[in-house]
C-alpha cells in the first residue's frame, strides 16, 4: 500500500511555513491521540502516520530530500525518517508544551527544592491593629555545616551521574513513542554521592530548629499569611529553599467586634441616661478613649458612629470608624422607693407623649383585634 503524502497527512501545502507545519501537527497529535481512542486501531495508526510525516517535515534536510525524492529518499538504503535524528516528533512537541510543568531537563534545580513550611502564630486584635514585631522558632531542616548541603564526604564532591550524564533524567523508546523519567540512579539530581557525608548521609541537610524574626503590619486580618522567601526547608544537596508561611489568627476580642477595618462596641447605658441624656466614654482599639454624647430619649440599638476610630487600614496611614451601639438596661434589685417612684412615674405619664413606641404598637393591637371582630 502506498504511504500517503507526507504534507497531505498534516493537511499543509507544500510551500507551508514550519511554525505552520508545528501547529497542524500538534491540533492532529491532540485529536488521533491513542489514550483518547483505546483500541482504536485506525486512529493508532493514522497517530503513526502524522508523526513520521512531521518528524520528516520539521526537520530542513529531510525536507528538502523529501521534496526532491519523496519517500524513496528514506528507502532502500537512505534510512527511515528517524535515522536523520533521534526522537520523535511528538515528544518534541509534548515536551515542548509540557516540560515546564517537571521543572525542565537538566539535574538538581527545582527537582531538589525543599518543602514549604508552615507556621500558625495567634495575635491579638490591639496587635492586629498596632503592628508587631516577634520572633519564632521553626524546626526545619537545613543546610548541613559539615558538607555546606553538597552530601559529600568532606574532600570529596558529588561526580557526574554515568546513567543521565547530569541531564537528571532519561529517555526509552516504547514503539513509536519515546518515553522520558526521572533518572532512576541520581533520581533527577544530575550527580551521585560515592563518599557521603557522615552528619547528614549524604541528604545534604539536616534537621534543626530555627529562630527567625517576624514583623506583622499594622492591620492584618484573620487568615493573613506572610510569606518568608528561601526560609523553608533546605532543599537536597544544594537544592534550593522552600519558603516559610506564617498564618495570622486573631484572638476574639472581650468588648470589640471587627468588620473589615471598622470595630463594633456594645455600650450598655441605663435608663435616666437614655431618658434624659448624657455622655458616657467608651474605650478605643489604640487605648484611649472616647466620649459619646447621648441625646434625650435614645433607644436601644442606637448606633454611634466615631470616625477613624477603628482599625488601622493595611499598607495605609488611614483608619476604620468605630460604631459604638447603645442597650438601655433595665434596673434591677430595686429598692421600695425606687419601686414607689416607677409607679408614680407610670401613673402620671402620658402613653401618648413618653411611649410613643409602645402607644403606637398596642393602637395596632388594637386595630388588628378589631378587623378579626367585623
Amino acid at each position: 500500500m502506498a504511504k500517503q503524502d507526507y504534507y497531505e497527512a498534516l493537511g499543509v501545502s507544500r510551500e507551508a511555513s514550519g511554525d505552520e507545519i508545528k501547529k497542524a501537527f500538534r491540533k492532529l497529535a491532540m485529536q488521533c491521540h491513542p489514550d483518547r481512542h483505546p483500541g482504536d486501531k485506525e486512529a493508532e495508526q493514522k497517530f503513526k502516520d502524522i508523526n513520521e510525516a512531521y518528524d520528516v517535515l520539521k526537520d530542513e534536510q529531510k525536507r528538502g530530500a523529501y521534496d526532491r525524492y519523496g519517500h524513496a529518499a528514506f528507502e532502500q538504503g537512505g534510512g527511515r525518517a528517524s535515522d536523520f535524528g533521534g526522537g520523535g516528533g511528538f515528544a518534541d512537541i509534548f515536551e515542548e508544551m509540557f516540560g515546564a510543568m517537571g521543572g525542565g531537563r537538566g539535574g538538581g534545580g527545582n527537582a531538589n527544592r525543599g518543602n514549604d513550611l508552615r507556621y500558625n502564630l495567634e495575635i491579638t486584635l490591639e496587635e492586629a491593629f498596632k503592628g508587631r514585631e516577634t520572633q519564632v522558632r521553626v524546626p526545619s531542616l537545613s543546610a548541613c555545616d559539615s558538607c555546606h548541603g553538597s552530601g559529600a564526604e568532606a574532600g570529596s564532591k558529588p561526580t557526574t551521574c554515568t546513567t543521565c550524564r547530569g541531564q537528571g533524567r532519561v529517555r526509552a523508546q516504547q514503539g513509536f513513542f519515546t518515553m522520558e523519567r526521572t533518572c532512576p540512579t541520581c533520581h533527577g539530581a544530575g550527580k551521585v554521592i560515592e563518599n557521603p557525608c557522615r552528619a547528614c548521609g549524604g541528604q545534604g541537610r539536616v534537621r534543626k530548629e530555627k529562630t527567625l524574626a517576624v514583623t506583622i503590619p499594622p492591620g492584618v486580618e484573620d487568615g493573613t499569611r506572610i510569606r518568608l522567601a528561601g526560609e523553608g526547608e533546605a532543599g537536597i544537596r544544594g537544592g534550593g529553599n522552600g519558603d516559610l508561611y506564617i498564618f495570622l489568627a486573631v484572638k476574639p476580642h472581650t468588648l470589640f467586634q471587627r468588620d473589615g477595618a471598622n470595630i463594633h462596641c456594645h455600650v450598655p447605658i441605663s435608663m435616666p441616661t437614655a431618658a434624659l441624656g448624657g455622655t458616657v466614654e467608651v474605650p478605643t482599639i489604640d487605648g484611649g478613649r472616647a466620649k459619646v454624647t447621648i441625646p434625650p430619649g435614645t433607644q436601644t440599638g442606637h448606633q454611634f458612629r466615631l470616625r477613624a476610630k477603628g482599625m488601622s487600614v493595611l499598607r495605609s496611614h488611614a483608619r476604620g470608624d468605630m460604631y459604638a451601639q447603645v442597650s438601655v438596661e433595665t434596673p434591677v434589685h430595686l429598692t421600695k422607693k425606687q419601686q414607689e417612684l416607677l409607679r408614680e412615674f407610670e401613673k402620671d405619664s402620658e402613653q401618648g407623649k413618653t411611649h410613643p413606641e409602645s402607644e403606637g404598637f398596642f393602637a395596632k393591637v388594637k386595630e388588628f383585634f378589631g378587623d378579626l371582630r367585623e
